[in-house]
């Protein structure tokens, strides 16, 4: 006799509900509602915590409307490392995957769909594309696949920040910015969360920097986390681009920003980048 699963089918609102390739994905579920009990080794205070989380994105099995792994968008502000230990200690113990990107824009935009999309084709394409460790891997993975963007150029298809990249030209031409590429990093620190950087220049020697940070519980898509960090700050920066006449970003001097470089190594010391030289 099988053992039921701890987790619960999910009760769909078929006005939110979206399809992507196999799967079906809902909008704006608690914990509480995809998990059936208290699993074994989760105490009643971490059970009861992690139960008000919210998941922004619950992917189902299409047939069983049982949870396949959830996806939350998060302010930087709103981060609650004892909350986030708690929500491990569940999601380990009934089996859910779950990732949570940490982005002061990337949530409140249209984006946030559009990154769950991206997770579900590249676990589509790890999934078509498997082999044996003993086989030669049969391509490039879903991340390097080049191919022709949307301007024309050649480049890799799969890249979140394509676009971003392309308006940030678009911006350069105008003389919104110093220089038309947006420059990244990316590390992944000691607890295991990703942390990408992207960055521009803008005119009189400023700065628009963005950050995400990726963390997760058992989540693979078959892309490192740590370059899709960077990739969505490259995004998060296209999105500021859009808001510039309209809500002026926060801007950082070349110190500034070297600044934070120094603070993000002291962290995570084997970091290096060829944009960054000592103060």
């Amino acid at each position: 006799m099988s053992t039921p699963s701890p987790l619960r089918p999910v009760v769909t609102a078929e006005e939110q509900l979206f399809a992507r390739g196999r799967w079906v994905v809902q909008p704006d579920r608690r914990l509480s509602q995809l998990v059936a009990r208290r699993p074994e080794g989760v105490s009643p205070n971490q059970w009861n915590t992690a139960l008000r989380t919210r998941c922004d994105f619950v992917v189902l099995d299409p047939d069983t409307r049982l949870p396949v792994f959830a996806a939350q968008f998060a302010d930087p502000a709103g981060v609650d490392e004892r909350l986030d230990r708690m929500l491990a200690a569940v999601c380990g113990a009934v089996g859910l995957e779950w990732v949570r990107v940490v982005s002061p824009i990337l949530g409140a935009t249209t984006q946030a769909r559009r990154t769950v999309e991206y997770l579900l084709d590249a676990r589509a394409f790890r999934d078509a594309t498997a082999f044996d460790d003993a086989v030669e891997p049969p391509g490039p993975g879903f991340r390097d696949i080049v191919g022709r963007l949307p301007d024309g150029r050649d480049g890799f298809v799969n890249d979140l920040s394509a676009l971003a990249r392309a308006a940030a030209v678009d911006a350069y031409v105008g003389r919104d910015l110093a220089d038309p590429i947006i420059r990244g990093l990316h590390v992944t620190m000691p607890d295991g969360v990703a942390e990408g950087w992207a960055w521009v220049e803008l005119p009189e020697g400023r700065h628009l920097l963005e950050r995400v940070q990726i963390g997760s519980h058992g989540f693979d898509c078959g892309v490192a986390l740590d370059r899709l960090a960077e990739d969505l700050a490259a995004l998060a920066v296209g999105e500021r681009l859009k808001r510039l006449d309209t809500t002026p970003p926060v801007w950082l001097s070349r110190d500034d920003l070297c600044r934070a470089y120094d603070r993000l190594q002291a962290r995570h010391p084997a970091l290096t980048s060829p944009f960054f030289v000592p103060l």
